[in-house]
């Protein structure tokens, strides 16, 4: 798996400090060890959902610390009910552009149309994105607000 890193400005002790306050807002574990520690990050990419876990490193750099993550584990599971959902969806488009070509199928059109739509508006406009490249933007934010409540 690829390493994630980013570059901080402040010494590897406020990096550290600001890791810990990610973790927590994230709901992540960190087992600290050292400058760093073993990361267990739960993410979620699209219809999967799951945690990688790894060691997580704090170095010091000229111009501050560098953070770096470094997968080793991931397991993820497919959301079934998104995914059935999105069958239904694909039916009932399927359904709404037979009807043209099979008339006897018209008055299931517009139910076709509706479960399309559903679909979009209950599955594809909700996906999102959250892994170790937003975690690390989570940890920068920290690092550049200092623990301030906003």
């Amino acid at each position: 798996m690829d390493e994630h890193e980013i570059d901080l400005a402040g010494s590897p002790e406020a990096a550290l400090a600001a890791v810990g306050r990610a973790v927590e807002a994230w709901g992540a574990e960190l087992d600290r060890q050292g400058s760093g520690g073993q990361l267990r990050l739960p993410v979620v990419t699209g219809l999967r959902r799951g945690l990688m876990s790894g060691p997580l490193t704090v170095e010091a750099t000229a111009e501050g610390s560098r953070v770096v993550f470094q997968p080793q584990e991931s397991i993820q599971v497919v959301q079934t009910a998104p995914v059935v959902l999105l069958v239904l969806a694909g039916a009932g488009g399927i359904l709404t552009v037979l009807w043209p070509f099979y008339p006897q199928l018209l008055p299931l059109s517009s139910f076709g149309a509706v479960m399309a739509l559903a679909g979009w508006f209950l599955v594809i406009s909700r996906l999102r994105t959250s892994g170790p490249q937003e975690f690390l933007a989570m940890v920068a934010a920290e690092a550049e607000g200092g623990g301030k409540a906003a």
